[in-house]
């Protein structure tokens, strides 16, 4: 599945190909007035969009927490907070985001962090065979298996959405 392009190499790309993970790229055309990153994703690659996933990130007790939740769905703060152990969790500021993970909102991917944050996917991850997250950039995707994810990421699945 994993293919090398130049166009398509981001800290996600790399830390996969350097692990042997195979994945496959796939670039699309980003409408910067697009309402929703995820649900552009969906759209513009075809797939339904309980298997395009995005990436936020949350204060859990004052550690950051990286979420992986559907594109269809909302995260829910309690359950993610819960997953890890801790009581409150708020949506962190988009600036530290960016800083932290080294990549922009939207672009956002769980792979290749600049800072390694703890990981929850939702569970539903688990019930395909791929799942698509950004690649490390707007107008670009990953698609890989849900378990690879999961390896690559440190990550646990949880139940952690809500529609």
């Amino acid at each position: 599945m994993a293919r090398k392009e130049k166009s398509a190499q981001t800290p996600a790309t790399a830390m996969l190909l350097a692990r042997g993970i195979p994945f496959a790229p796939h670039p699309y055309e980003h409408d910067p007035a697009a309402a929703g990153y995820g649900l552009e994703a969906a759209t513009a690659l075809g797939v339904p969009p309980t298997r395009v996933f995005k990436t936020l990130l949350a204060d859990v007790d004052g550690s950051l927490v990286v979420a992986v939740v559907p594109v269809a769905a909302q995260l829910d703060l309690k359950a993610l907070a819960a997953a890890v152990g801790g009581k409150k969790a708020a949506m962190a500021d988009p600036r530290l985001a960016e800083r932290k993970t080294g990549y922009v909102v939207g672009g956002i991917s769980p792979i290749g962090q600049k800072t390694r944050l703890a990981t929850v996917i939702d569970a539903s991850a688990a019930t395909h065979e791929t799942v698509f997250v950004s690649g490390g950039r707007r107008g670009f995707d990953i698609e890989l298996a849900p378990d690879d994810l999961v390896s690559v990421t440190h990550g646990e699945y949880r139940a952690i959405a809500r529609t």
